[in-house]
């Protein structure tokens, strides 16, 4: 798939999620019932755009409620999202993701990770989700609410889609606005300095969703798939890959967003997306023959 039409159905996606476009005028949250349903991607419940509810932010409520039930409708939404698709949302249908496409493609040097650097830090994203999962039902107020400790001390999404909008609009919150704010600000501003030098550095080392999809890869309907028969092993696949794969000895790697960009630099046109048995895209009829 070329890269355009990805970004395009990135862009729809995006504005599918954040459909309430009033609410950028007027700073008000949209309260219908949409917001009982998890989108796919990471999108803050606070954007004042969005119509749905983000799935991480959903769960640390739930978890972090007095009575420290696990709801099964969240969980099981991310568990369905991620069978089907895997990390594919990541690579399609994720907002904070196609910022970071987007801010990466501005001219800089493009310095390259260490791998002892690298490596280690891919492990954050599961660190985050293990912090999702069990610090608010841990750290709680004297009410017994737990604190949604990712949302409130690092989700770099909140800050850009709901934060930010909001105290543009109310003087009031602007006033209130402290440390924590700052921080989130910071954090952000980080995130989003690293996204033009280096290729999703949020998707890559912090996000929990994209750790939750990673986990499920490999197991998902809709995957990658190399035909052996007509890999050359080259190399291109690899080198084409931005997010660090070894494409012809780990296609469904938990890294893997599904891009498409292996599939583009490979030249004899080896690798393909797969839905279950059925071949997707522009390879399909060359496989049946």
């Amino acid at each position: 798939m070329k890269e355009k039409k990805r970004h395009l159905i990135q862009a729809l996606a995006a504005l599918a999620q954040n459909a309430h476009l009033t609410g950028f005028f007027t700073g008000q949250i949209y309260q219908g019932d949409g917001k009982h349903v998890c989108v796919p991607g990471l999108n803050c419940y606070s954007c004042p755009g969005a119509v749905g509810a983000c799935p991480i932010g959903s769960l640390q409520a739930v978890i972090g409620g007095r009575t420290r039930n696990v709801s099964y409708y969240v969980a099981g939404t991310i568990l369905l999202f991620g069978v089907l698709f895997g990390r594919l949302i990541c690579g399609f249908l994720c907002p904070f993701g196609f910022v970071q496409d987007l801010l990466h493609k501005i001219p800089s040097p493009k310095p390259k990770v260490p791998r002892r650097l690298d490596r280690p830090l891919r492990w954050g994203k599961y660190a985050a989700l293990a912090a999702v999962l069990i610090l608010p039902a841990v750290l709680t107020d004297p009410f017994g609410i737990g604190d949604p400790v990712f949302c409130k001390y690092v989700c770099p999404a909140g800050t850009l889609e709901g934060g930010i909008p909001l105290l543009a609009h109310s003087a009031a919150l602007r006033a209130a606005a402290g440390f924590l704010f700052s921080w989130k600000l910071l954090l952000l501003v980080a995130v989003l300095t690293a996204s033009v030098l280096v290729y999703r550095p949020f998707c890559k080392y912090l996000c929990p969703l994209g750790g939750a999809y990673g986990l499920l890869n490999r197991f998902s309907v809709c995957r990658m798939e190399v035909d052996r028969t007509a890999c050359t092993r080259c190399g291109a696949c690899t080198r084409a890959c931005k997010m660090g794969v070894d494409v012809t000895g780990n296609i469904n790697s938990a890294e893997c967003i599904r891009c498409g960009l292996c599939a583009r630099g490979c030249p004899t046109r080896a690798i393909h997306y797969t839905c279950g048995k059925a071949v997707l895209g522009r390879d399909a009829k060359r496989r049946e023959t």
